[in-house]
């Protein structure tokens, strides 16, 4: 996303406030589970653990005399280690609830699982019940 700042635009301070608390998205370990964004400078843009938590960064520019300056590291600064501190704080949560929701998103939004096509085959199977709300909440057919 490109933002512009300044002159008759919102101040680049403002256009960066919201980072400073996180909040959850979609898109933690190959898109499917829930976790806090964390505003990060360039270097710390490797995210290892469950493949998250989701990451932003912010890569700020200047036009000076008709040139491109830059880019300047926005969220290298510690005036976001609390949001940091912050997000890994909720990453630790979210982690604690295990494989399912809130930290696993619905399986009808899941993108790389086979598990929407297992649960239909044990629907099926003998033995196996399944709440008749909990399937429509899901916009599943009942068979």
């Amino acid at each position: 996303m490109i933002v512009r700042a300044q002159s008759g635009f919102p101040a680049v301070g403002e256009i960066l406030e919201p980072f400073s608390k996180p909040f959850f998205v979609e898109g933690w370990m190959r898109g499917s589970h829930v976790g806090p964004l964390m505003p990060v400078p360039f270097h710390q843009a490797n995210p290892s653990r469950f493949d998250g938590p989701p990451r932003v960064i912010a890569a700020g520019f200047q036009i000076a005399n008709g040139r491109l300056i830059g880019p300047r590291d926005m969220f290298d600064d510690p005036a976001f280690d609390k949001a940091r501190e912050e997000a890994n704080i909720l990453a630790n949560i979210m982690r604690r609830q295990g494989i399912f929701e809130p930290h696993r998103l619905p399986e009808e939004e899941m993108e790389y699982t086979n598990l929407p096509k297992i649960l239909q085959k044990l629907r099926k199977k003998k033995g196996f019940k399944v709440e008749e709300e909990e399937v429509k909440k899901e916009g599943m057919e009942v068979d």
